[in-house]
């Protein structure tokens, strides 16, 4: 049964729609066919989730699977605004939900704005070695957004300090035939290069051939130009 506050989010979404987004948003996105995007700006949608933030579970899974493009945005931000404040069980509670639900995710604003939100403060509380059946699990998808997901979630570890898991994720997916997940895999490396850019150098010097052109592009964006030139040069050749 839809409530009333559902009611009220859905509305506020169709208040907020502009022409003129929508079709920014068809061009940026690029949806299904099935999808329909009402184009609301990402800001409207993120306030409109912190207000909504006490949904019920059954409403933020109805949100979930709308083919409302926004209305999928505002359920993985109203995850996003559980997991902030969610501690232990609760917040392993919230992972699992969202994992369940993946087939949801599935364009990359979608994945970019919970991943690192949702999984990644998961990945922090835990042991490094208690996490890698979920990461793996999710690189070895073949779910394109499963595999964006796992990327993006560890920029949450990046953020600590830890780069290792994406690092490894880096090495495992480098041949993904997706660019989507290219562009992943180069701006996490970039996050990492923007805290310790001689481990990122080093890094990119032991893997010269392996990366995707697109990926040494990312990767390299915040390097000194010469850096920067050196590694996109070796990788065109």
């Amino acid at each position: 049964m839809t409530t009333h506050a559902l009611q009220a989010l859905r509305s506020a979404l169709r208040d907020g729609a502009e022409p003129d987004i929508r079709i920014q948003q068809l061009r940026v996105l690029r949806p299904p066919e099935d999808d329909e995007l009402l184009g609301v700006r990402v800001p409207v949608v993120r306030e409109l989730a912190r207000a909504h933030r006490e949904l019920t579970r059954e409403d933020v899974d109805a949100l979930l699977r709308s083919r409302v493009h926004e209305e999928r945005l505002a359920g993985v931000l109203v995850l996003a605004e559980r997991t902030r404040t969610a501690r232990g069980a609760e917040r392993r509670d919230l992972v699992d939900f969202y994992l369940a639900r993946t087939r949801c995710v599935d364009n990359w604003d979608l994945v970019d704005a919970s991943a690192h939100l949702v999984l990644g403060p998961w990945l922090v509380d835990g042991p490094e070695e208690g996490f890698w059946d979920v990461l793996d699990g999710l690189a070895a998808s073949s779910w394109l957004w499963d595999r964006r997901i796992a990327v993006v979630a560890t920029l949450a570890l990046i953020r600590q300090g830890r780069f290792e898991p994406t690092f490894r994720l880096v090495r495992a997916l480098c041949h993904d035939p997706e660019p989507l997940i290219h562009k992943a895999l180069g701006w996490m490396l970039r996050e990492i290069g923007r805290r310790d850019a001689p481990l990122l150098v080093a890094f990119l010097e032991q893997h010269p051939n392996d990366l995707p052109r697109i990926t040494v592009r990312y990767a390299t964006e915040r390097l000194p130009a010469q850096e920067r030139a050196r590694f996109v040069r070796a990788r065109q050749r």
